[in-house]
């Protein structure tokens, strides 16, 4: 994965760790890598719920893993906050 925050590029190796398809229930998760900015993991997963509700959920949790991220901790909250708005927007 990359990331762009303004004029900057990082590189953030990730992994899938863990996939599930079924009739009623779809999602995946990443970890990320050695040299990845922060430390942790994110899950997205589709339910349709027996009520025929659709839920999308976001888990994550992460720690700083390198130094500009440790440095500008309040940055890389702002960066969080603004990807999870972007994944909310595309099931708009």
């Amino acid at each position: 994965m990359r990331l762009r925050i303004g004029p900057l590029s990082f590189i953030a190796p990730c992994r899938v760790v863990w996939a599930e398809r079924s009739a009623d229930r779809c999602g995946f998760a990443y970890g990320t890598l050695p040299g990845h900015p922060e430390r942790g993991e994110e899950r997205f997963e589709l339910r349709l719920d027996p009520s025929g509700d659709v839920v999308f959920r976001i888990v994550a949790f992460s720690a700083s893993a390198r130094w500009f991220t440790r440095l500008g901790g309040p940055v890389g909250r702002l960066v969080q906050a603004r990807m999870t708005r972007r994944y909310l927007a595309a099931f708009d």
